[in-house]
């Protein structure tokens, strides 16, 4: 995705992700793009394809045939098959791991990145985004939302040329309500796999604070029991 030097509160204000980490079918489709469109250049070494299926209500042979495409074992942490001299030679670094991408900058900042692609003809590979200039990654999901190409501000003669908008010249295979609810999606996995143990936090949290009314309630009851002859 980038340098995770650059942090979500720079730049233009962001768009709401509206990520919901308790929608499990969004996290599976959010797990079936990532397999398919970023595990070629990206790992999750902090996720293991076990945990994935534990918490998104998966079986092993639904993790194994349908998301592991780098004949790793069940047990294993999700890593990429590109080999780092191939990364140097394409891109000038090995791309990111992603496994905290969401934790580093915000569900907001990745959802923006991904719906800000376009057409560059001065990049080196074609490609630019409005939320990162320059980034080195060249755009997976092209073929899903399409092709979008930048619509520039009238300026001053001098001036440095600035993006107003962008525009889909081309569209690809998903309408752009699909194509966001997609990016939703893959942004929502990202989002559970920063912190995954908050599935698991916020399932307790509903325990805990009934455990805390029904405890405040019987010490109520207590209390009135030993106040009552107390004038």
């Amino acid at each position: 995705f980038g340098t995770s030097a650059v942090m979500a509160d720079e730049g233009p204000e962001l768009p709401s992700a509206g990520t919901n980490i308790r929608d499990t079918a969004s996290l599976q489709r959010g797990a079936h793009l990532f397999f398919n469109y970023c595990v070629g250049c990206h790992s999750l070494k902090y996720m293991r394809y076990e945990r994935i299926a534990d918490d998104l209500g998966l079986t092993q042979a639904d993790v194994m045939d349908n998301l592991n495409f780098t004949g790793a074992k069940f047990g294993d942490t999700v890593i990429s098959h590109m080999p780092p001299d191939d990364a140097q030679k394409f891109f000038g670094k090995a791309p990111p791991d992603l496994s905290l991408e969401v934790s580093a900058k915000g569900a907001d900042w990745v959802f923006a990145y991904l719906n800000s692609f376009y057409l560059d003809p001065k990049s080196p590979i074609g490609w630019n985004n409005t939320i990162l200039p320059n980034a080195a990654m060249p755009f997976p999901l092209w073929e899903l939302q399409g092709e979008q190409t930048a619509v520039m501000k009238d300026g001053k003669p001098g001036d440095d040329p600035q993006i107003e908008k962008l525009t889909l010249s081309h569209p690809g295979r998903l309408t752009p309500e699909q194509y966001q609810q997609a990016t939703r999606d893959l942004t929502n996995f990202l989002e559970y796999v920063s912190e995954p143990a908050a599935l698991e936090r916020r399932h307790y949290g509903i325990w805990v604070v009934l455990f805390l009314l029904g405890f405040t309630f019987l010490a109520y009851l207590l209390k009135k029991e030993y106040w009552k002859d107390v004038h």
